[in-house]
């Protein structure tokens, strides 16, 4: 893996390393006993019980070896500073139209459209990076072509 920094906010780097104890601890146990229970039931060769839970161990071992380079690699967003550019971690009033929207710029592990969380690596997160209060920014959505105003940086 080529190492690359992260941008995460504070609460997101906790929520994965959470994520990341859970699933050494706990999840490593559980599947680590549906591996045993499995091979109880005998010949390995024809247990599809077994087959699946090394599948899933497998999956749970990947998920952990991401989650350990993610948060190495992560780089946590200052959200103190006040800007009149966008950056990553800044929020963003928008209009387009007789529309309104808010968004926060996240790193991609953090993003989340339907809460308002935008990663700074999608084609709209991108499209506002580096732009002022009363910029005007053309993004191509399904629809076309939307037309945003930028009002507000926070």
């Amino acid at each position: 893996m080529e190492d690359k920094n992260t941008f995460i906010t504070k609460e997101g780097l906790e929520k994965l390393k959470k994520e990341l104890d859970y699933l050494k601890t706990e999840k490593r146990k559980e599947v680590a006993e549906r591996i045993r229970e499995a091979k109880e039931l005998g010949d390995l060769s024809e247990n599809a019980e077994y087959t699946e839970a090394k599948e899933e161990q497998a999956f749970f071992e990947g998920k952990i070896i991401e989650l350990e380079y993610v948060i190495k690699n992560s780089q946590i967003i200052k959200s103190d500073k006040k800007s009149d550019i966008v950056r990553v971690g800044s929020k963003i009033k928008l209009e387009s139209g007789n529309e309104q929207f808010e968004y926060i710029i996240v790193g991609s592990n953090e993003s989340d459209p339907s809460s308002g969380k935008i990663s700074n690596e999608s084609p709209l997160g991108k499209a506002f990076l580096n732009k002022k209060i009363g910029d005007e920014v053309s993004v191509e959505v399904p629809q076309g072509v939307k037309k945003f105003k930028i009002v507000e940086i926070n």
